[in-house]
């Protein structure tokens, strides 16, 4: 089994447990979508595809295991131990885990590859793609009420698409004019 097949297959082991933050959910409704973003951007620019693949499945596993705070610090721990205990490249590890670092959008790391550019890009297009998403995090984990939570996802849209490439912009584009008609 290859590297990306087996380091899916632990995020998803870890999304199963009953310990897990968030539930199952955000594999099926996060994970996978914000692989397959990061595949259709890696594959019109070029990246390491690899990297782009073990970062996006890794993004958010700091947030699985231990909760949404400082989860990009936590997912870097989390991907070194596990991608050392698959014998990957140490190298490669260190790419990965800047594009984990740097994924957040609400924290200004700078995105010193493209790769991280990618994985950042796939994060904020996966809130377009499943609106539902950050409602429900709104609603459910953040207390918030239907205006409140309006306004929040306004904002955090906005704030996403402000910060993604222009190619990502262009791809997004739609659905970012459609958000923003529905929740003003």
């Amino acid at each position: 089994m290859n590297i990306t097949c087996r380091v899916r297959d632990f995020v998803e082991s870890e999304c199963r447990k009953p310990s897990s933050k968030y539930g199952y959910e955000p594999f099926s409704c996060h994970f996978i979508q914000v692989v397959n973003r990061a595949r259709e951007l890696a594959k019109r620019s070029g990246a390491d595809m690899e990297v782009v693949e073990l970062a996006a499945w890794l993004h958010d596993i700091g947030s699985i295991v231990y909760g949404r705070e400082n989860h990009h610090i936590t997912g870097c721990e989390i991907a070194e131990q596990k991608l050392t205990e698959f014998g990957y490249d140490r190298n490669k590890i260190n790419e990965v885990k800047h594009c984990i670092l740097a994924h957040r959008g609400s924290r200004d790391i700078p995105r010193e590859s493209l790769e991280a550019q990618i994985v950042a890009d796939a994060d904020a297009m996966s809130n377009f793609d499943n609106i539902a998403g950050p409602f429900m995090a709104a609603f459910l984990y953040e207390h918030l009420g239907q205006i409140d939570a309006r306004d929040s996802i306004r904002e955090k849209l906005e704030n996403n698409y402000k910060k993604i490439s222009p190619e990502a912009k262009k791809i997004i584009q739609t659905k970012y004019d459609a958000a923003m008609l529905l929740l003003k």
